[in-house]
């Protein structure tokens, strides 16, 4: 199974854009910090991964504030030209200041 839900910040946002087919796009930036526990040893995690949006949900993620927090929600793929990942997001849901 490919799912991944992140607790992040939409950090940076690119342009709308449209895909030949005409469904909105919307391209930007997630960025997580928190701590897990690995070998019984806590640890900072702290990253950035470049995302995406089609259809519905682009439109609500192109009227998103940058520093907005949620739960994001959806899977990973191969960038186009094979360097990388991104997040393919299809669920969004907005965290008030104290959920992250």
């Amino acid at each position: 199974m490919n799912r991944l839900v992140l607790l992040a910040e939409m950090v940076e946002r690119g342009a709308a854009r449209y895909t030949p087919a005409g469904l909105p796009v919307c391209e930007f930036s997630l960025k997580h910090e928190s701590q897990v526990t690995e070998a019984s040893q806590p640890r900072k995690v702290s990253m950035e991964i470049r995302a995406v949006g089609i259809g519905d949900i682009a439109k609500l993620l192109q009227r998103m504030d940058i520093g907005t927090r949620g739960s994001f929600a959806g899977f990973l793929t191969n960038q186009r030209n094979g360097r990388g990942i991104v997040f393919h997001v299809t669920e969004v849901e907005v965290c008030s200041g104290s959920d992250i």
